[in-house]
C-alpha cells in the first residue's frame, strides 16, 4: 500500500530491511540509503499512514476465509517466483495445489465462436486424465470456456482476477466462481479496498503466464489480450502453443501469426500439447524404476544434489529444482547448463530436465 512502491522496490526494501515490520521502523537515514529508493520515496515510506487501512483489509481477509500468499511462503506459485515482476501478495480462496506437477494456462478471444468454444472443451476433455491444473483469467468466450470445461471433467482449475475477491467481473459468472472455489479456486494481487481498472487485465495476464508450464491460446485477434499474454509467457522462456484457424477468421488472426512468427507452437488437439510437453503417460513399471547410472567423473556437491532428484525422477522443471535445491536461478542455471555439457541431463520443452 505504500505510495510509488512497486513490486520490485517492495522486495529491494524486504532484502535490506529484512522483515517488512523493519521497513515500517526503519529511519529515513536508512530508507535513503537503500538503492532506487532515494528522499521523496524515503520520506513517503516514513510518513505513510497505510496500517489503519491494512488493518481493514485483514478484516476482510479474515472474514471470508482468505488465504494470503506472501512471496516467501512456501505455499506460494514457486514457477511465478522466479519471476522478477511477480506480485509480494497474493490472496487466494481455493482448494487447487498452486505448486501442481503440470500447470497449463488456456486463453483465448472474448468473442470466442462455437469452433473455438469446442476446441476448448475437447482440450480440456481429453487432458483431464493427465490431471492437469488448468489455469485461465475467467473472462467471457475462451477463459470460462477452460473452466467450465474443467469443472464438467473433474479437473482443478484456477481463475486469476483483475480486480479483489470483495467482487466477481463480469457477475454473469459468480456461479462459476463459486463452483471453481470447491473444485480449484480463484487468485488475484488486487485487495478489496483496491479500484477495479480495465488495466488491471492486462497486469493479472502476467500472472496467468508465471505461474503456468505452457500457455494454449485457442483464438485471439491479432490484437487480442491472449497474445498479450503469449507474448509475456514466451518473455518469460514458458512454452506456447496456438490452434491455428481460417486465414478469413478475425477470432483466429492472433493465433496465426503467433505460429506465423514462431512464437507459438502449432497443436491441434490434446496429444500435440502432451507430446510436445513430454507428458505422454509412460509405462507405470518403468516409471517407477529407479534409474541408475554409472559415471566417469565425480559431481560436485550441487551437482550431486541435482543427479539425486532426477534420479528420482522421470523429469523435473527448472523452477521445482530451484525450489528443492534452494539454488538461485542464475546459479542453477550455469550448473544444468554444465551438466548438460557433460552428458548427464537433457533440457525437454517448458524447461523440464532428465538424465540421460
Amino acid at each position: 500500500m505504500l505510495p510509488n512502491i512497486g513490486t520490485i522496490l517492495a522486495k529491494n526494501l524486504l532484502a535490506y530491511c529484512g522483515s517488512a515490520e523493519a521497513v515500517f521502523k526503519a529511519s529515513k537515514n536508512k530508507l535513503v540509503k537503500i538503492p532506487s529508493i532515494g528522499a521523496e520515496r524515503a520520506e513517503s515510506i516514513f510518513n505513510a499512514n497505510v496500517l489503519e487501512d491494512a488493518a481493514r483489509e485483514l478484516k476482510f481477509i479474515e472474514e471470508f476465509k482468505i488465504k494470503c500468499l506472501f512471496f516467501t511462503d512456501e505455499a506460494y506459485p514457486h514457477r511465478l517466483k522466479q519471476i522478477a515482476d511477480s506480485p509480494l501478495m497474493l490472496y487466494y480462496k481455493g482448494n487447487a495445489d498452486l505448486n501442481a506437477e503440470r500447470i497449463v494456462g488456456i486463453v483465448g478471444t472474448r468473442k470466442a465462436t462455437e469452433y473455438g468454444k469446442e476446441a476448448t472443451r475437447k482440450l480440456v476433455t481429453d487432458l483431464a486424465a493427465q490431471d492437469i491444473l488448468i489455469v485461465s483469467g475467467l473472462a467471457y468466450g475462451i477463459d470460462v470456456a477452460a473452466h467450465n470445461a474443467s469443472l464438467e471433467n473433474n479437473l482443478k482449475t484456477v481463475g486469476v482476477l483483475g480486480h479483489g475477491l470483495n467482487t466477481m467481473y463480469p457477475s454473469q459468472h459468480t456461479a462459476v466462481a463459486k463452483k471453481m472455489v470447491q473444485q480449484g479456486g480463484l487468485l488475484t494481487e488486487y485487495k478489496s479496498i483496491d479500484e477495479m481498472a480495465m488495466h488491471n487485465f492486462p497486469e493479472r495476464n502476467r500472472i496467468v503466464a508465471g505461474m503456468c508450464d505452457a500457455v494454449v491460446v485457442v483464438e485471439s485477434a491479432i490484437k487480442g489480450g491472449a497474445v498479450i499474454t503469449a507474448n509475456i509467457a514466451n518473455s518469460y522462456n514458458k512454452e506456447v502453443f496456438a490452434y491455428p484457424g481460417r486465414t478469413i477468421d478475425k477470432t483466429s488472426a492472433g493465433c496465426n501469426f503467433l505460429i506465423k512468427t514462431f512464437k507459438a507452437g502449432i497443436i491441434e488437439n490434446a496429444h500435440d500439447l502432451l507430446e510436445a510437453m513430454h507428458w505422454t503417460r509412460q509405462d507405470e513399471t518403468a516409471k517407477s524404476k529407479t534409474r541408475q547410472r554409472q559415471l566417469t567423473f565425480a559431481l560436485n556437491d550441487d551437482e550431486q544434489k541435482i543427479y539425486n532428484l532426477l534420479n528420482e525422477n522421470p523429469e523435473i522443471e527448472i523452477d521445482k529444482l530451484a525450489h528443492v535445491t534452494a539454488m538461485n536461478s542464475s546459479s542453477l542455471a550455469g550448473i544444468l547448463l554444465e551438466m548438460e555439457m557433460n552428458g548427464i541431463i537433457v533440457s525437454l520443452p517448458g524447461k523440464r530436465y532428465k538424465l540421460i
